[in-house]
């Protein structure tokens, strides 16, 4: 049977070394290629950068395996597995040369696709148990490339841990005990806008790259110039490029070769250990990485020695991502600091050159055309310039605010709400809070068993996950639970006239779904009252900071995080229920407070959200979470109408909870409020951010626990 994604690349791919504009991925390949020790690269860009087009074209430059003919784990025929499952093999035994194997998993792999299970062919039919192999045996000694790796479950995460941390992988259930070798090459590829990684898997890869789109409008004419000569003969294309991937894939196997003579000296391991620390990247990964890709990078320039420029070069590409840094700041490096810490590089030895008669009064004109590089040499990146995507430009990070004379003056009492509404109402005087330093929050749950969309975060039945029971449901797309089926089945056998070695007779009544058990992503939304009443600077900064810390956790978690703000004369949905940090961050930090207080209008702008939501994604469970003081001051009849509006919402079984802001002799409007709600009131005299988020942590909803029939 064979290996499952081993099909060799098609010949239809991109060629590598057509592709321009990616000159850090393009490195970064080469050296996890050159030297597979180095553990592996994580592509951070936006979408439409030709990620997995690079991905794929890699594999066609990858010089070839020799294996062992026959055997499905891929063994070395110099170095064979003596525990692998086909074993054990003799030492004169015959082998063969295949193509470099780059297999993909899917973000929505189920659990056996990945490790490998009992081969119900065999099972069924035969009688015999027998183990097929999964797609991290069909990558051992090659690539395995997760695209939207961020987007993967938890569970098969954890299995790339473990596979990544021993280079095994062990099968322990339905009757199948396997352990084999899964030394693989691990690339995958995120948009930062999806989520984050687990921190865990985020250090398994030796390297990162960031990518954007080129702001050069000539270069990226050249990219949609070759990528419609490709679509348009792709034959062609890629015989137009076969001189430069031979030559490309024959360099690869000169430095591979090279690799073992290549030198580290004892100062340069030390210069390497000190922009370690420099940066205060966590653990010792970094040193180990930034050492074996440096000396990647020499060999890839045919040298035997590292230089400070091999260093630079591994620096960028190991450091970014384990360095430490605020929860909201983008990935990066400063590279000012690196020059700093590395200094001078050694003189290289150069072919003379030849003396010019010419330099005299053209002087300007030549230099640039001796120290620049040629933007297509994607490969030749001992000091590159820095990327200008994400990260390294003027979007990086929001920007910090000084706070002013506005903000340290605010405005305690709404007196401007004695005002009659008109149309001097929608010029009130405004402020502007700072949010202080987001912090990761507790983990809060709801109680019981939901169904929603896959997370981290709430219990829940889902697709993928861990099996923990069996049913009868014999509908489509449900996953055969076997060993539940085997068990239905075996005490009808004698009824049905089997005998002997007859195949195990099944029928329709015996088939059994396993039932899986994951984490669901849940929707808070914050309707904050940004009104005067609320425009005390303390209120407002624990307010933001809270709502930036839940939105942390959330992009961490898969959830979604939404914002309603209400002042002066309407209320207004801040923040679409999303998952991205960066966008959240900047809409955050820029609500401004002051004016009246049309709170029945912020309730039904809510009402409106969560019934949008509701429809796109039903079985997302949503919290509402109220910050106000319980003030109604804006239009005729505001209070009534306030309550109208949480009559709404409990109607429609929103889980809602009451922060009360009130201070000081209250009025009890939010205690009234929180009962038309339906919610839990809390008296908060300032709303601190611990408080808000140990609310939520008290308050996520619950939702029944699905029935789950168990197999007889």
């Amino acid at each position: 049977m064979p290996s499952p994604s081993a099909a060799p690349p098609e010949p239809r791919t991109y060629p590598f070394s057509a592709v321009v504009g990616s000159d850090d991925m393009a490195l970064a390949l080469v050296l996890t290629t050159v030297s597979p020790e180095v553990g592996g690269v994580l592509v951070r860009g936006e979408k439409g950068t030709a990620k997995t087009t690079t991905v794929r074209a890699l594999a066609r430059v990858l010089p070839p395996l020799a294996v062992v003919e026959g055997c499905r784990f891929s063994c070395d025929p110099a170095d064979p597995d003596p525990r692998c499952p086909d074993g054990p093999h003799p030492a004169a035994t015959a082998s063969t040369t295949r193509p470099a194997r780059l297999v993909e998993l899917p973000v929505g792999a189920t659990e056996d696709r990945v490790i490998g299970s009992l081969d119900l062919q065999q099972a069924l039919g035969a009688g015999r148990v027998s183990y097929e192999p999964g797609l991290l045996a069909a990558a051992h000694r090659g690539l395995l490339y997760v695209d939207e790796v961020n987007l993967l479950h938890d569970h098969l995460v954890d299995l790339l841990l473990d596979a990544a941390a021993t280079g095994r992988s062990t099968v322990e259930r339905e009757g199948v005990s396997v352990a084999h070798a899964s030394r693989m090459v691990l690339i995958g590829t995120m948009n930062p806008e999806e989520g984050e990684l687990r921190p865990q898997l985020l250090d398994r890869f030796g390297l990162t790259a960031e990518v954007a789109a080129p702001r050069d409008p000539a270069l990226r004419a050249e990219v949609v110039r070759r990528r419609m000569a490709f679509d348009r003969d792709p034959d062609a294309f890629t015989a137009r490029y076969a001189d430069d991937e031979a030559e490309l894939s024959g360099r690869l196997r000169t430095a591979r070769a090279l690799l073992p003579q290549v030198e580290l000296r004892d100062d340069q391991l030390l210069l390497i250990a000190e922009v370690c620390a420099a940066f205060e990247v966590d653990g010792m990964r970094a040193d180990l990485v930034t050492a074996r890709a440096a000396v990647a990078h020499a060999a890839w320039h045919g040298r035997t020695t590292v230089t400070r420029a091999d260093i630079r070069a591994a620096a960028r590409l190991a450091l970014p991502h384990r360095r430490r840094r605020n929860p909201f700041d983008a990935p990066g490096l400063d590279e000012e600091l690196l020059d700093r810490l590395l200094g001078e590089d050694e003189p290289e030895p150069e072919p003379p050159q030849p003396e010019d008669p010419q330099p005299g009064p053209d002087d300007e004109g030549s230099e640039p055309a001796d120290g620049s590089a040629d933007p297509a040499e994607g490969t030749d990146a001992g000091s590159p310039a820095p990327p200008s995507g994400p990260g390294q430009g003027a979007d990086a990070r929001p920007p910090d605010r000084e706070p002013g004379a506005s903000s340290t003056e605010p405005e305690p009492e709404p007196e401007p709400a004695r005002d009659q509404d008109g149309p001097t109402a929608a010029v009130v005087p405004t402020t502007l809070a700072s949010a202080g330093t987001a912090y990761r929050t507790r983990l809060f749950t709801a109680s019981g068993v939901g169904a929603g969309e896959a997370g981290r975060r709430s219990r829940a039945v889902t697709r993928t996950g861990r099996s923990v029971g069996a049913a009868f449901r014999p509908e489509p797309g449900g996953r055969l639970h076997l060993p539940a089926t085997i068990r239905a089945a075996a005490p009808q056998q004698a009824a049905r006239g089997r005998a002997g070695a007859d195949v195990l007779r099944l029928r329709r009544e015996d088939l059994r779904t396993a039932i899986t058990e994951g984490r669901e992503s849940n929707l808070v939304l914050l309707v904050v009252d940004a009104s005067g009443s609320m425009a005390a600077r303390r209120r407002m900064e624990a307010v933001k900071t809270a709502a930036l810390s839940l939105l942390l956790d959330a992009y961490q978690r898969r959830d979604k995080v939404g914002l309603v703000t209400f002042r002066g004369s309407a209320a207004t949905l801040a923040l679409p229920p999303t998952s991205s940090v960066e966008v959240a961050a900047r809409r955050l930090e820029e609500l401004p407070n002051g004016g009246r207080t049309p709170l029945a209008e912020g309730l039904l702008v809510a009402a409106e959200t969560l019934r949008l939501e509701r429809i796109r994604d039903p079985r997302r469970r949503p919290l509402l979470v109220l910050v106000t003081d319980g003030r109604a001051t804006s239009g005729p009849d505001a209070v009534a109408r306030s309550r109208r509006a949480a009559d709404l919402l409990r109607a429609a079984g929103v889980a809602s909870v009451v922060i009360d802001c009130e201070t000081g002799f209250g009025l009890g409007l939010a205690r009234t409020l929180a009962l038309h709600l339906g919610a839990e009131h809390v008296p908060v005299g300032e709303v601190a951010a611990d408080q808000l988020v140990s609310v939520v942590h008290r308050a996520a909803p619950a939702r029944p626990a699905q029935p789950q029939g168990r197999a007889a």
